[in-house]
């Protein structure tokens, strides 16, 4: 690795101090090293991003993280998490071991894991992707929405709730996790739905195939009348929808690369995150 990309949320290194210990340690080894460039609502310019980089590090916390995944989307390069959030299962360099994290990236000591990404569609509306989750909620009224469930064009189920997740194994334990959904070991190549607080008796999650596509369509009230709901990725870019719109979701081709150091199995990094939650 010679060209390394800075991506820095402000709000938690407001003065740069750490953004600026880090570049000057990586330039200590005579790489080259970009700071991010963002606009007047801090975030980040994707046509200032320079196309042969080879490593990127974010400096935040997990949401940081997976902003800037999305805006590295399709470019195949290696993302290294500085934690200075609060769990931290992505961002998995603490601030006071910066200066070692950095050496073994110069040394060649670290592996590269591979994490999948959904993609999702609204008709002519937009198209996204996400890291974490796509999330399909209900929008303004306090009321539940009706949801109606479709795998690979075949009707599955119909949800009264207050919405739904359809999330990747990285993303397992974020909202679906909140939500009751199943922790999954984050390499392995699949999806959940799980329904948001689901007026039924019944309303387990699903684990579907990585190769099922998905389809989320909003329903009407009991009186015919129309649903407002709004589908978000990470947590990000909401776009309102409205009865008879359908969300289109599957697994994206593209993959994020996240560069690991520690040797630490998941279930270890489990163990240690959940400690006292």
């Amino acid at each position: 690795m010679e060209k390394f990309y800075i991506i820095t949320n402000y709000l938690k290194d407001e003065d740069y101090e750490i953004t600026m210990r880090i570049k000057e340690c990586i330039e200590s080894y005579g790489k080259m090293c970009i700071l991010c460039e963002k606009d007047d609502y801090e975030n980040l310019i994707e046509d200032t991003i320079p196309d042969d980089i080879d490593c990127a590090l974010v400096v935040g916390g997990d949401g940081t993280f997976i902003q800037a995944s999305r805006k590295l989307f399709g470019r195949q390069v290696p993302m290294l998490g500085i934690n200075m959030g609060t769990l931290g299962y992505l961002t998995e360099v603490e601030v006071q071991n910066v200066e070692s994290a950095i050496e073994q990236l110069m040394t060649g000591n670290y592996s590269i894991e591979k994490r999948m990404m959904l993609y999702g569609s609204v008709q002519d509306k937009l198209r996204d992707v996400a890291l974490n989750d796509i999330v399909i909620c209900r929008s303004g009224s306090l009321r539940i929405v009706h949801f109606n469930l479709y795998v690979n064009g075949e009707f599955l189920n119909s949800y009264q709730a207050d919405g739904i997740i359809v999330s990747t194994p990285t993303g397992s334990t974020a909202y679906n996790l909140s939500a009751g959904g199943p922790i999954v070991e984050p390499t392995a190549s699949l999806l959940v739905v799980t329904p948001i607080c689901s007026h039924a008796l019944n309303s387990s999650s699903i684990v579907l195939s990585d190769e099922d596509d998905i389809v989320i369509e909003i329903g009407s009230r009991r009186d015919n009348s129309v649903e407002e709901a709004a589908v978000t990725f990470d947590g990000a870019d909401i776009t309102q929808l409205r009865t008879g719109e359908m969300v289109h979701i599957c697994k994206a081709r593209e993959i994020t690369k996240i560069v690991k150091l520690r040797k630490m199995s998941f279930l270890e990094t489990l163990r240690e995150k959940m400690k006292g939650n």
